[in-house]
């Protein structure tokens, strides 16, 4: 239930992502010494998104595709092996791959939509460090209409006015820098779009803020399909959804939202270090 709009605590009086308080300490992103342990904790984080999507059954054969940006050289960026089963992928099979299309390390083929899509994003935006692409059931049948969520439940209200729709190449499979572009503009500001009749793009801070917004996206597409194949949803008020973004749309909530699942893949799927 979102919060009464009566005297509301302020962001930093809220214990729900509140950074720490006396006595309690909230985890935190992890910080390095140097920028190989970096890369290192990007890429692990990387496979385990990978292996996380691949669980849910966001893998559709071939289709998808999640990248971070390398933090040495922000021209390159460590993207999966085109026709990898998410399920398989470990640290060591990433490839990265440069705003040009050459891999730079690696011997395996990147998919070239994927190149077109996330070289755009990440040359159009330079404080974006991961996105996150698939073609999930329920942000597929979504896009097809080519409309945002509407603020229906508490959770659908997380990226309240922080996403949209790009329609420019609908449909087709994205070969056309144009349409990379396009979406690369469509992200601006914003955490996530669908693009029409394709799916769900998010992106983020961290490679774990990315595949929760996606995560938590393609939860919500299946939970406003449900609600209007049942009747009319009543939506949240401007103010209350408005609100509850400002709780739960955060780089940090993002981040803090992916730890649990996380735990889960790195207890059941240690081999994703390898």
């Amino acid at each position: 239930m979102a919060a009464p709009t009566q005297d509301r605590p302020s962001s930093d009086e809220m214990s729900g992502f509140r950074p720490s308080q006396e006595g309690i300490q909230m985890p935190q992103p992890p910080t390095f010494a140097t920028v190989e342990e970096e890369r290192l904790h990007r890429k692990q984080q990387l496979a385990g998104a990978f292996r996380v999507f691949g669980r849910f059954g966001f893998g559709e054969g071939i289709a998808g595709h999640i990248t971070v940006r390398d933090p040495e050289d922000p021209h390159m960026f460590w993207v999966n092996p085109f026709g990898m089963s998410f399920r398989h992928i470990r640290v060591s099979d990433l490839i990265a791959v440069n705003h040009d299309g050459d891999v730079v390390y690696g011997n395996k083929p990147v998919n070239q939509a994927g190149f077109v899509i996330h070289s755009a994003v990440h040359h159009a935006h330079p404080e974006i460090v991961a996105a996150a692409h698939a073609h999930s059931v329920y942000g597929k049948a979504w896009s097809s209409l080519g409309r945002p969520l509407d603020p229906i439940t508490q959770d659908a209200c997380t990226l309240y006015e922080q996403h949209g729709v790009v329609s420019e190449g609908r449909g087709a499979v994205v070969l056309d820098p144009e349409v990379g572009r396009a979406l690369a503009t469509g992200l601006t500001g914003r955490k996530m779009v669908f693009h029409q009749n394709h799916g769900i793009f998010s992106v983020g801070k961290t490679v774990a803020e990315a595949a929760w917004w996606f995560i938590n996206t393609e939860r919500n597409c299946q939970a406003q399909l449900l609600a209007e194949a049942a009747g009319t949803p009543t939506q949240i008020d401007h103010e209350n959804a408005k609100f509850s973004a400002e709780q739960t749309g955060s780089e940090y909530a993002g981040w803090f939202s992916f730890q649990p699942i996380w735990d889960e893949i790195v207890r059941t799927d240690p081999d994703l270090f390898d």
